[in-house]
């Protein structure tokens, strides 16, 4: 790969716009994760009562994450996605309750569907995180110009009960860079501007490939755009040890501090206080010897 793409962070656009407010990216931001949903893979049916979604909001503003991400459709590896109607009935009352209780918290929206963009717009969201890519309603780019909220656009070969089937690269790093800049091209025509990228690690990937982009992630800042790293507690990080994501706390910390070193805007986490954590340490082992 030509060296021009070793470093390019100076390129990178630091901030987004979140209704009419500058949300600062200078520093490396913690996003807490709130499934309320009954089969995520980690902590699926915890939160799938209002009151302990309510608890859970609470405890990750607490433990002090910059970034609520609420999602009510598990996409784990061969899951079925649900309906629609269902996704809204799910997030729809969790997002006007905690955007009460934390109006300064950004909420993102972890859904592929326009319809949910628009109800959950109505009531408080404020970032649309689709792992989709766009690819499965055809509706959904423009209502998230709608809306103007930013939206966080992640790399998947296909849906969640085919993907780890169908894992096919000619070249895996030239292959996403194409996927980014068709859909980069189709936002920006819409006059989406604040885009996050998300390469979408265990979304149709093999361990290796993981790892290969983690490696290399910091050469996806050749698109100028923050860089939304999601690998918390993922089978990337326990299969290779025959452990299981209950188990994945410390791997996890681990793979966040190369991360980081590999140009992290964004950590998107299930363990909110070890992950800013990690950010302290970073922190520190940056500075390290600067006057």
């Amino acid at each position: 790969m030509n060296s021009s793409f070793k470093d390019t962070s100076f390129l990178k656009n630091k901030r987004i716009n979140i209704k009419g407010n500058l949300f600062s990216l200078e520093k490396p931001l913690v996003m807490g994760i709130l499934n309320v949903t009954d089969d995520s893979f980690y902590d699926g049916g915890k939160y799938n009562k209002l009151d302990n979604a309510i608890k859970r909001a609470e405890e990750i503003v607490s433990q002090g994450a910059d970034i609520i991400d609420i999602g009510a459709c598990s996409t784990r590896p061969g899951a079925i996605l649900v309906e629609k109607e269902e996704e809204i009935n799910r997030l729809v009352p969790a997002v006007k309750e905690i955007k009460k209780r934390f109006p300064n918290i950004p909420i993102s929206i972890d859904t592929v569907w326009s319809e949910v963009v628009e109800r959950v717009f109505d009531a408080g969201a404020d970032i649309i995180n689709d792992i989709s890519g766009g690819q499965w309603d055809e509706n959904l780019f423009t209502t998230v110009a709608k809306t103007k909220m930013p939206y966080i656009l992640m790399h998947t070969n296909t849906t969640p009960d085919r993907m780890q089937k169908e894992i096919h690269y000619d070249n895996l790093f030239l292959d996403i860079c194409k996927y980014f800049s068709t859909r980069i091209e189709q936002l920006r025509e819409l006059g989406v501007n604040d885009i996050i990228l998300d390469l979408g690690f265990c979304f149709g990937k093999t361990v290796e490939h993981n790892y290969e982009l983690l490696r290399r992630q910091k050469e996806f800042e050749v698109f100028s755009l923050p860089i939304l790293t999601g690998i918390s507690r993922k089978s990337m990080i326990y299969k290779p040890i025959n452990s299981s994501a209950q188990e994945a706390l410390e791997g996890t910390t681990f793979l966040h501090a190369f991360a980081l070193e590999n140009g992290a805007d964004i950590l998107r986490v299930h363990d909110v206080k070890i992950a800013k954590d990690c950010l302290t340490w970073y922190n520190l082992y940056k500075n390290s010897g600067k006057e």
